[in-house]
């Protein structure tokens, strides 16, 4: 297992239950975990028959490629289909090419050509970076002015360097936001259950973007008929095209979609398992995954998805001052007070040991914590539970995810609600 986060955590746990891990970096939660054991070596030191790469940035680079070169057998696409994240004019693209629904769209490199582009939308307008930007790179506004702003510090390099070069802007949409992930194994397909994942910062889903706040699953709403149309207008139709342009894609393709009155659109897609979605949806996941994974790695994947049980509910617990300047270096307490909660599984992502052997906070979401029930409202409540047992100076958490409020799911803030409230959204 190769990366750091929450979702390698919850990863790694999943697959101890049958099958003995080994975690690349790992994190103080990973090497506290039965069955897991964490090395600072690189993943190509490492003896495995099974590679599962977690974040998008190495397989962007072209680790997968590598490990395939030495014949190991690996979860996660090459450096070519990974260019479905690694840039969004590429993807958006591909789904272009392929007849999946999406927004209009358009591509640009000079800021005049992308200034006039956004006088002939009428707004809302939705600047994107077209490189990675750890889920931050896009900015949803009805302010005119300030979508010129963003554009201008993007394709500068001010705002996200050489992968904001390039910006594409699209048609807001309007909907309802679905996560659906889905393991390939080059010629065939299997989804996992659906989630909802919220990316504004604070309750009621205002505040800038961010990696993600929490997530939920299942998602009312999302029926086997939704999750049918997706599968065949969105899915299978991309799986295709990578196929006629000599793609070989085996990883996990993770589809964040809109459910408008018009039927899914997809709005991006990730190369890898999402972060909070993984610590919502893998707590849910009967079987063997390990071996799952290793059928799409090998090609030979069935077509019986994999069962779901229950309903689980994760909340993102982030340091003081993210997005934007995360502090770090506090003492984070409670933990294990929180793991004690039943049906509670706490995610580490970004916490180190001092010196003194304190948890201390280490970058902007620091933990993800996990409640599994029988329903969203058990789940929600373990959650918030083992939230409550948990203490760091500054901690940011939503008190929102998967409110009984929200029927349906959370409206997708892409519209002119969105705009009203990104003003502090510039990435």
């Amino acid at each position: 297992m190769v990366g750091s986060g929450a979702r390698e955590h919850a990863l790694a746990v999943a697959l101890a239950h049958t099958a003995s891990v080994v975690v690349t970096p790992g994190n103080p939660g990973t090497s506290g975990t039965a069955g897991v054991d964490t090395t600072t070596a690189p993943a190509l030191e490492v003896d495995a028959d099974l590679f599962v790469v977690g974040p998008e940035a190495p397989l962007v680079d072209g680790l997968a490629d590598e490990l395939r070169a030495r014949g190991r057998a690996v979860l996660g696409p090459g450096a070519d289909g990974a260019r479905l994240e690694g840039s969004k004019a590429f993807m958006k693209e591909l789904a272009t090419a392929a007849g999946v629904p999406t927004a209009a769209w358009a591509s640009f490199e000079r800021v005049d050509a992308a200034v006039a582009y956004l006088r002939d939308l009428p707004g809302p307008y939705v600047v994107k970076t077209d490189g990675l930007a750890a889920g931050k790179g896009v900015l949803v506004t009805a302010d005119f002015d300030e979508a010129v702003a963003d554009v201008e510090s993007k394709l500068s390099g001010a705002a996200f360097g050489d992968a904001g070069r390039r910006v594409v802007i699209e048609e807001a949409l309007e909907g309802v936001e679905l996560s659906l992930l889905a393991l390939c194994d080059g010629e065939r397909l299997v989804v996992l259950p659906p989630a909802q994942d919220h990316k504004r910062l604070t309750d009621g889903d205002f505040g800038p973007n961010t990696g993600g706040m929490g997530a939920f699953s299942p998602v009312p709403g999302a029926t086997d008929a939704v999750v049918g149309a997706v599968v065949d207008e969105i899915l299978q139709p991309t799986l295709a095209e990578l196929r006629r342009r000599g793609i070989d894609y085996r990883g996990v393709l993770y589809a964040g979609l809109m459910l408008g009155a018009d039927g899914p659109k997809l709005v991006e897609y990730n190369v890898r398992f999402g972060d909070p979605e993984a610590q919502a949806v893998l707590p849910r996941c009967t079987g063997d995954l390990a071996e799952l994974f290793l059928a799409a790695a090998e090609g030979r994947l069935g077509d019986d998805s994999p069962a779901a049980e229950g309903a689980a509910v994760c909340v993102v617990l982030a340091a003081p001052g993210y997005p934007a300047a995360p502090v770090t270096g506090g003492v984070v307490d409670g933990v294990d007070r929180a793991g004690t909660v039943e049906g509670v599984t706490v995610y580490h992502a970004g916490t180190s040991r001092g010196r003194d052997g304190a948890l201390r906070v280490a970058g902007g979401r620091v933990l993800t914590v996990t409640g599994v029930g029988a329903d969203l409202r058990e789940a929600r409540e373990r959650a918030y539970d083992g939230v409550g047992r948990v203490r760091f100076d500054g901690m940011q958490f939503r008190t929102d995810i998967a409110a009984p409020a929200r029927p349906g799911g959370a409206r997708a803030r892409t519209g002119a609600a969105a705009a009203r409230s990104a003003g502090a959204g510039a990435p």
